[in-house]
């Protein structure tokens, strides 16, 4: 006969119960130091100041390439987003980011499954249960109906949601930089490809004016003015200037190659003009390190959503230590024999609350705080490197802007006296005036010069599409994704 306890007695194992469960989970809620040390860089901390409206700089358009005016250079940029492996990689991570969000929402709704099991079995004599079921062969049958929703008490499904949302809109801004990236790649490429072939306008007016050249000095020889070194020298000069247009050959197929492989599509720079660098119009930049520029790269973004992610982990961590608290039913039809499972009499069902909590683990649950704690860490200390590195990148794009528009001013003088000088050096030697190693001087000059402005002229152009990404390629954030709004992180 079962003893029941007195009304007080059953108070007092009541509390103690209530007091037993109170310090346990205060036990296991003992998490040690795992505070976070690092702080995020801000544009105070950097010294960027806010610019008053009226001056503050309208946003970069997100298709930036368009102002250089050259609808080729269009044209290869959209087929690069389109099928470029490397972006398709970063939109892949980016779709398996947003299914881990889908998948971690489950987690926080009720649970539920239907099983069947059909059993043909032979019960023990020496078991629980007495003959005639002990010793004998039977069919068993279980058909059933089984739920669960776990109760989020202490917000561990929360916190798991906020870092796969954290993760995911990562992941959208991640593919948004790949894509401003691929842009500067193939304006870049592009660029460079225009470059070799105003090189090789050179090349081959330097081969022009070499053979006319020869031709001058081979008539000198031949009145007796000029002697034959003078006629080697210049028939050497020429087989030089070939071998000059051959290596630019074989620098801008690699230039095309380049830009073919950018686009995903062998063969796309065939059916193609080549550029020329005169035919770029300049964009329109502006000349100073924003005050948002935290907000408008999305390398930036990505990595401050990294953080947010890796806040959101820590305090799931933590959650680790609180008890789980699960609400669970079934209902169904058991029986022995499968002729009566879907009798009315072998009905059955349950319901009832299920409470799991950590007691002893050995210290498992601190070491992942831990770890977590040091994910942060990594994940401030990342977004700091990121932001330094943007903003030592704007500046050197600004000082590269600004110095190489200077040297541009100073060649294009060095360039009209060399010309000058060459165009005198070789009136003279024509009328017998001057000797014919002036003109050879003037001449390596003038090609040098004509070889830096073109070279200084691509690099104008390069250092412009160099800014734009630095400066965001107009990047906004998407619809999956508020990154550049985002909150301070929470730290724990």
């Amino acid at each position: 006969m079962t003893r029941l306890l007195p009304e007080g007695a059953l108070r007092r194992t009541s509390a103690i119960a209530a007091a037993v469960l109170a310090l346990a989970v205060a036990g296991c809620a003992d998490m040690g130091a795992t505070a976070s040390s690092p702080k995020m860089q801000t544009a105070e901390s950097l010294g960027l100041t806010a610019a008053p409206a009226a001056q503050a700089a309208p946003a970069l358009d997100s298709q930036w390439w368009l102002a250089f005016g050259d609808p080729q250079l269009n044209a290869m940029v959209d087929q690069a987003i389109a099928g470029n492996p490397s972006l398709q990689v970063a939109l892949a991570r980016l779709a398996r980011a947003q299914a881990s969000v889908t998948y971690t929402e489950a987690a926080d709704k009720p649970q539920f499954n239907g099983g069947l099991d059909l059993t043909r079995q032979k019960f023990s004599d020496n078991y629980i249960y007495p003959a005639p079921l002990g010793g004998s062969v039977q069919e068993s049958g279980n058909l059933q109906l089984s739920g669960s929703w776990e109760i989020d008490f202490f917000g561990k499904n929360r916190t798991a949601l906020d870092t796969a949302l954290g993760t995911a809109n990562a992941a959208a801004a991640e593919a948004d930089a790949a894509r401003v990236l691929l842009a500067s790649n193939v304006a870049r490429s592009y660029v460079q490809w225009a470059r070799l072939n105003d090189r090789m306008v050179v090349a081959q007016r330097a081969l022009a004016q070499r053979e006319e050249l020869l031709k001058l000095v081979r008539d000198r020889v031949s009145a007796g003015l000029d002697t034959r070194l003078q006629l080697k020298q210049s028939e050497s000069s020429v087989p030089e200037a070939r071998q000059q247009i051959e290596a630019l050959n074989e620098q801008i197929a690699i230039a095309q190659h380049a830009l073919d492989a950018l686009v995903a599509k062998p063969g796309a720079t065939q059916a193609l003009t080549p550029p020329r660098l005169g035919n770029f119009k300049n964009l329109a930049l502006q000349q100073s390190i924003p005050a948002d520029l935290l907000g408008r790269r999305a390398d930036i973004a990505a990595a401050r959503w990294r953080v947010e992610a890796a806040t959101s982990d820590v305090a799931n961590a933590k959650t680790q230590f609180y008890p789980n608290v699960n609400l669970i039913a079934f209902a169904g039809f058991q029986s022995i024999g499968f002729d009566s499972l879907l009798k009315s009499g072998s009905q059955q069902w349950g319901v009832g609350p299920a409470i799991r909590l950590p007691i002893f683990e050995g210290g498992r649950l601190r070491a992942n705080l831990r770890g977590k704690s040091a994910d942060l860490d990594a994940a401030i200390d990342s977004y700091n490197v990121t932001v330094i590195d943007a903003v030592r990148d704007v500046a050197d794009q600004l000082s590269s802007v600004l110095y190489v528009a200077r040297q541009q001013a100073q060649q294009k003088e060095a360039q009209d006296a060399a010309e000058a000088a060459y165009d005198i050096g070789l009136q003279r030697y024509s009328a017998g005036l001057g000797n014919y190693l002036d003109v050879l001087t003037a001449e390596v000059t003038v090609l040098a010069q004509r070889r830096d402005g073109v070279d200084l002229a691509a690099r104008a152009l390069e250092n412009q599409v160099g800014l734009a990404r630095a400066l965001g390629g107009g990047w906004q954030p998407s619809d999956t994704t508020t990154a550049a709004a985002a909150p301070a992180p929470r730290h724990p």
